[in-house]
């Protein structure tokens, strides 16, 4: 119990540093949608395809075999700078390459003849990936403080960058307001959608300098054999990064370009919508995965690891039902008119993220066995899911085939690896209770979606309800924990 507990308070101060962030950020989708017609807002989207797919690339999944090697590693000043040298080395490979074929990739990643943007994408792609191993250290020293106050400052700077030029800046324009002449001067000098990008370079650069002081104390050292280790365990991971990408954003690509720019734009920020389930998944990965590697070695590991699962599929349970419920609400808070056409589509990626969250529960097996090529495979096979089912259904029933392949490739990926994962490392998980919840969660919230949308009181009757039931199931452990 006492390591359930440090569990939950890593993954409460790394959920505020990974979800208040991003929920900021996510604010940021009104001032977005309110200053960009639909086809600029599918630009925004496009530029962060490509920046998802390079950092995968440049990072090659060194980061999980970071803290797979620091939880067992003595010298941890090796481990910390040849990872480091090793992502500085890819940094440099990459600015070469950029130099070199700068005209060809501003064709590749249809910038559209646009420099400014290329260069801020350079940017931003080179100073997060030095900053990788930074983060990594950071968590893997079980130090969630420092992480979260750094994160924290990066989304601040780019909150302000981002009112500031797309928001208050217009405002003063249009109402005839006096504004500081650096300003006027050169304000209608880039256009409005590139503040966004400066926004996120700025941020990026003062991250990285709060970061250099964990550095800089290292003994800067090159092992070659290290090297070769995590890189034979992490290829499969980075293999199954772009794989993930796919899933995640070829929806988008190819809305873009089989329908058009504003119907990907709709599309793109109705999807906004599920980032809470997203934050919820992400602010868990980023406590359970350096514990789970930690706990390796307890006698109760697996015990732990199934009661992980059960508390995991509860919570995201209930932010599904949460968000499904009051979706009008959460629409008219955080999207402008213009993009609610394609709210329909927000129920189905909701539980396609939810299924995602407990495959990278699973995913532990395959992980602390080092049959890292696993998450490969099952990554692949729901990449050709969801290119089959996207490139067959979207011209036949539009935006609708995204979201529905989102679910069923997140959904075969999870029923995959749970069955491989039984031979090689069989957790017992609570396979009844977890789908009693998955089944209740998905008929309370189509009840409310296809009925009673927008009815605060039925909604909030159909919340508590479904919170009634997971109390009356749990009510035993619940005081379990509170006793602890």
């Amino acid at each position: 119990m006492a390591s359930l507990k440090r569990f939950f308070k890593d993954t409460f101060i790394y959920g505020l540093a990974t979800v208040l962030p991003r929920v900021i950020n996510f604010l940021l989708v009104r001032v977005h949608t309110d200053a960009l017609p639909a086809n600029d807002y599918a630009q925004n989207t496009d530029f962060y395809i490509w920046a998802g797919l390079t950092a995968v690339l440049l990072t090659f999944g060194l980061e999980t075999a970071f803290f797979r090697f620091y939880a067992k590693a003595d010298k941890k000043d090796a481990l910390v700078s040849t990872a480091f040298i090793s992502m500085l080395i890819s940094v440099a490979i990459f600015l070469v390459m950029m130099f070199l074929f700068f005209d060809s990739f501003l064709n590749f990643f249809d910038f559209e003849n646009n420099p400014l943007r290329l260069k801020l994408f350079i940017g931003i792609m080179a100073l997060d990936t030095i900053a990788m191993v930074p983060f990594a250290y950071l968590r893997a020293s079980n130090r969630p403080m420092k992480y979260a106050i750094i994160k924290l400052v990066n989304v601040g700077i780019i909150v302000v960058i981002n009112l500031v030029f797309l928001k208050f800046v217009p405002e003063f324009i249009t109402d005839g307001k006096s504004l500081p002449e650096f300003i006027t001067a050169n304000y209608n000098s880039i256009p409005i959608l590139e503040y966004i990008f400066v926004a996120n370079i700025f941020g990026s650069a003062i991250s990285f300098l709060l970061l250099l002081p964990y550095l800089l104390r290292f003994k800067f050292q090159f092992d070659v054999d290290l090297l070769k280790k995590m890189l034979a365990y992490s290829w499969p991971i980075a293999v199954a990064g772009i794989a993930y990408i796919i899933n995640e954003n070829l929806d988008k690509f190819l809305i873009k370009r089989m329908i058009g720019d504003s119907e990907m734009g709709i599309y793109a920020a109705c999807y906004k919508l599920a980032i809470f389930m997203n934050l919820y998944i992400m602010a868990f990965r980023l406590g359970a995965e350096p514990f789970f590697f930690n706990h390796a070695d307890n006698k109760d590991a697996k015990k732990t690891y199934a009661r992980i699962m059960n508390y995991f599929v509860i919570i995201g349970a209930l932010v599904f039902v949460g968000i499904v419920v009051y979706i009008d609400f959460l629409k008219g808070l955080f999207i402008n008119q213009e993009y609610w056409s394609a709210i329909q589509i927000v129920p189905i990626v909701l539980l396609a993220y939810l299924f995602l969250g407990i495959y990278h529960n699973l995913a532990i097996w395959y992980k602390l066995t080092d049959k890292t090529r696993f998450g490969m495979y099952f990554s692949i096979i729901g990449a050709i899911v969801t290119i089959v089912l996207n490139i067959w259904l979207i011209p036949e029933i539009g935006i609708m085939a995204a979201a529905w392949a989102t679910l069923i490739a997140y959904a075969s990926m999870t029923i995959i690896s749970y069955f491989i994962g039984k031979k090689y490392y069989p957790v017992n998980y609570p396979l009844k209770k977890m789908g009693i919840y998955l089944v209740v969660s998905i008929l309370i919230s189509s009840i409310s979606f296809l009925n009673f949308r927008g009815d605060f009181w039925i909604s909030t009757l159909l919340v508590l309800i479904f919170s009634g039931i997971i109390f009356l199931n749990e009510r035993k452990e619940i005081r379990l924990l509170l006793k602890k």
